[in-house]
């Protein structure tokens, strides 16, 4: 520690801070145009100068050290002058037209010069021009380059902490401008992050262009609907109507950062498939009915489905509070446990519980500073951005060593201190091979018997890919004292999940064998799967992941809810579709969430929801589900009804409510409420707040938790105790590689899921529909970067533009699954993941028509 003293006031800082940051922490201001604090210093603006004692010069606080004993001004007549100076010359060539501009009301110049500035100006030279017009640098973003001051955020948020390079300067001096590569952003991510930092209206939104001010805007704090990052974002609407997004400084785990699904996503609000009122069937037609009517009609159906099994399906983009209330439902109201909170993957529930034991609850950037991350599975690029973003950080500022386990590349390898590249479906292998390698390290640790175990040779195909191979990570790993597993839900999706889990917690059991103290935390794809997990949307785990079959926990449950529970587990989403197929199946009811789509093997699930006796749809939208549905609920939709999320830190937030259900539209607890009282029953409590003080009161990890004490940053969840040691997971058995091609999927950049499919600014700024794969297995093929092609399976095929990516391994297909129209379910099999495929240069008719046709059977 060091000691120096500001304006007259001393404070001890930590070694290698900086005067400004001194300065904040004793409240005191320091006027700054380029810092920003997840930046480098750059001191080009000198905005921030101040008098240090013994020094001739002024010094730029923001890149100026403290020295022990250093003695600091900020506020002399001096200083006043230089910063009243610098404004003039900023001033000098900056366009006075700021009741046209999108910053007018909250640009920092504006406030410096109110703050700082000169009374008069001095210069009275024309202005420089650099343009007459407007530059429209990409779909989202447009920049006005006169109005620049030159502080270089934009370009340096867009290099250091996105990673995509899009932004440059040209020139030198007063003639330096910002721009893209030849007036564009050719490489860039539209996350709209240079918007955000810009101080003036220099950079600035496209779609928000000149619809509002700032003091016409009702803004209001809530939480990302899309990934499981968990951003906090403001939200701003104009007499009703939404406007804008916008980051805060230093709120939440993404500070300022948005991606584009964020910043942009948030449109989908008004897409036009809402569904207005609800619906019943008759004569094979969905027809419109008040809610008293479809009242009537559902008490009728579910008395005379009574005695066959149910089930229920909920999405994981919903608040806890209705995950809760559901899983509640349907145990209490409808008698079992047949119950799941994902479409697109199945998880064993005794392999994952384990995990979840030890889940480390805390922020990401505490859980990432360690001397190693090890990333395993899918693209963090496009899954998870803004977690990207904290990574890269990690690596290039803090030392941290990233290690890399996947099929698919992404941005972060450029960073990364090792990366094992493994063919399609590999990971789990290649995740046993690192075990196996980390076994010798162990040594006596362990008995023999188990040194032997997990110390079995494990072929198959773990590396031959390019790049490192798993024994490079096993060094890595045994190399650092602290290490961190960040794991995708790719190994969710795998048809061996069940042998993936089992060997994350070989892993984690040989690091803290080895005294690393590991931190695990997964990088779901949507808001809130581990509050699903939490809050018991699951057909084996009730609320706090207590197992179903575990009496003591049933039974205090079913004391504090005055109704028995189920004893055996219930079935997955798999099972209750065989239990559909069987003709087993009275109501199926399904809250915001469209397996017909995102289900493996489309015809199946056509088949298994056409054969449930009563299929209940609750849903914002009329989704390819619901139109197959018996009876339609309208729900409100995302920012029509209040509760929270958990985030993947498991920081639980405030999803805030901005404006009211649109057209007929209940909330998801009031319709829940509704349908047990078509049952005769009531579901007590019905309010957010009041179920949120039920799971306080009884899931252990959010004991203590009250709604009004969450604050701007969210709380966290409690850790549980480390889970015991188990019997070591013998590694899997390696069939033989296969030699074609094999298709996995996940979300792109611009998508997540199918909710931005809604987007209508999303789309303008999305590829379309596209397969990806590599340089060699293109070359092999003949085929070239934007041919359409055709992907085929034994179940059927699509067709789609060729996007040939040079770092993909050999033997990877990948489609994006956030399209609709490639129904690209349709070509998978149920428990067949990675999918075998053959790919060829699609048929002059394919090509001209640029539609998708399945053919079953193919």
């Amino acid at each position: 520690m060091v000691s120096v003293t500001v304006n007259g006031q001393t404070l001890e800082v930590e070694a290698g801070s900086t005067v400004l940051q001194a300065a904040q922490r004793l409240g005191i201001e320091i006027p700054t145009f380029c810092y920003l604090k997840r930046l480098p210093p750059l001191a080009s603006c000198r905005m921030c100068l101040i008098e240090i004692e013994g020094l001739r010069r002024l010094q730029p606080s923001c890149a100026t050290a403290v020295t022990e004993g250093m003695v600091v001004r900020t506020d002399t007549p001096l200083i006043d002058e230089t910063r009243s100076s610098m404004l003039d010359m900023l001033l000098a060539n900056h366009p006075l037209d700021c009741p046209i501009c999108d910053k007018g009301g909250e640009c920092e110049l504006q406030d410096m010069v109110m703050a700082y500035g000169p009374g008069r100006s001095r210069f009275h030279d024309p202005k420089r021009v650099f343009h007459s017009r407007d530059i429209r640098l990409s779909p989202v973003v447009i920049m006005n380059v006169n109005r620049c001051i030159q502080c270089q955020r934009c370009v340096r948020m867009c290099e250091e902490v996105v990673g995509a390079v899009a932004l440059g300067t040209v020139e030198k001096g007063m003639d330096t401008a910002v721009t893209g590569f030849e007036g564009s952003l050719a490489s860039c991510d539209q996350c709209g992050n240079c918007i955000e930092v810009c101080p003036v209206g220099a950079l600035m939104s496209f779609p928000y262009r000149y619809k509002a001010r700032p003091w016409d805007l009702a803004e209001v704090d809530t939480i990302c609907p899309h990934c499981g990052t968990g951003c906090q974002l403001t939200v701003g609407a104009r007499k009703g109507e939404f406007m804008r997004v916008r980051s805060k400084e230093e709120h939440g785990v993404n500070r300022e950062t948005l991606c584009a699904r964020g910043r942009f996503g948030l449109d989908f609000i008004e897409g036009h498939d809402r569904i207005k009122r609800p619906m019943i069937r008759r004569d094979g037609t969905l027809v419109p009915v008040s809610w008293d009517e479809s009242g009537d009609y559902l008490r009728r159906r579910l008395a005379a489905v009574e005695s066959k099994a149910s089930g229920g399906l909920v999405s994981p983009r919903l608040p806890n509070e209705v995950l809760y209330q559901f899983q509640k439902l349907m145990r209490t109201v409808f008698a079992t446990n047949n119950i799941d909170s994902s479409s697109r993957w199945s998880t064993p529930f005794d392999a994952l519980a384990p995990l979840m034991a030890g889940y480390s609850r805390a922020p990401l950037t505490d859980v990432i500073g360690v001397d190693h991350v090890l990333v395993i599975g899918g693209n963090v690029t496009e899954e998870n951005p803004v977690t990207e973003y904290l990574l890269r950080d990690a690596a290039r500022r803090r030392g941290t060593g990233l290690l890399m386990l996947s099929t698919r590349p992404s941005r972060l390898d450029a960073d990364a201190k090792a990366v094992v590249r493994v063919s399609p479906g590999g990971e789990v292998a290649s995740l046993a091979a690192v075990v196996a390698g980390l076994a010798a390290a162990v040594g006596d640790k362990l008995s023999g018997d188990a040194v032997a175990e997990i110390g079995v040779a494990v072929g198959g195909p773990v590396a031959g890919n390019g790049g490192d191979g798993p024994d490079r990570l096993a060094a890595a790993l045994n190399e650092g004292s602290t290490v961190t597993v960040l794991v995708s839900v790719d190994l969710l999706r795998s048809s061996d999940a069940r042998g993936a889990l089992q060997q994350l917690t070989n892993l984690l059991q040989l690091l803290r064998l080895l005294g690393k103290t590991p931190a695990l935390q997964f990088l779901f794809d949507r808001a809130n799967q581990l509050g699903a997990f939490d809050m018991g949307a699951l057909a084996g785990g009730l609320p706090g992941l207590q197992p179903v079959v575990d009496e003591t926990a049933r039974a205090a449950l079913a004391r504090n809810w005055g109704a028995e529970i189920p004893h055996g587990p219930g079935g997955d989403l798999d099972a209750m579709l065989d239990l559909c197929v069987a003709g087993q199946m009275g109501a199926l009811y399904l809250v915001g969430t469209d397996p017909l789509v995102s289900y493996p093997d489309r015809e199946f699930v056509a088949r298994a929801l056409g054969a449930a006796d009563l299929l209940i749809v609750q849903d914002s939208f009329l989704n390819e589900t619901a139109a197959l549905a018996e009876v339609v609920l309208p729900a409100a939709g995302y920012g029509e009804e209040p509760g929270s999320f958990t985030n993947n830190e498991g920081r639980i937030q405030q999803v805030a409510k901005f404006r009211e259900p649109v057209f007929e539209a209940r909330g998801n607890l009031a319709i829940f409420d509704f349908v047990a009282a078509e049952r005769g029953q009531i579901l007590q409590p019905s309010t957010h707040v009041a179920v949120f003080d039920e799971i306080a009161r009884l899931i252990p990890a959010y004991q203590a938790l009250t709604w009004t004490g969450l604050g701007a940053d969210g709380a966290f969840t409690k850790e549980g105790p480390t889970p015991p040691a188990e019997a070591f997971h013998a590694p899997p058995t390696v069939s033989q590689p296969h030699d074609g091609l094999l298709l996995v999927t996940g979300n792109c950049l611009f998508h997540n899921g199918y909710l931005t499919e809604r987007s209508e600014i999303l789309n303008t700024v999305a590829n379309d529909p596209y397969v990806a794969m590599s340089a060699e297995d293109a070359a092999k093929l003949g085929l070239s970067d934007g041919d359409q092609v055709v992907v085929r399976s034994t179940r059927g095929e699509l067709v789609a533009q060729l996007k040939v990516e040079k770092p993909f391994p050999k033997g990877l297909v990948f489609v994006p699954e956030n399209y609709r129209s490639l129904r690209l379910n349709s070509l998978m099999r149920r428990g067949e993941y990675p999918c075998p495929v053959k790919v060829h240069k699609a048929a002059t008719a394919h090509a001209i028509e640029g539609t998708n046709r399945v053919w079953r059977g193919a």
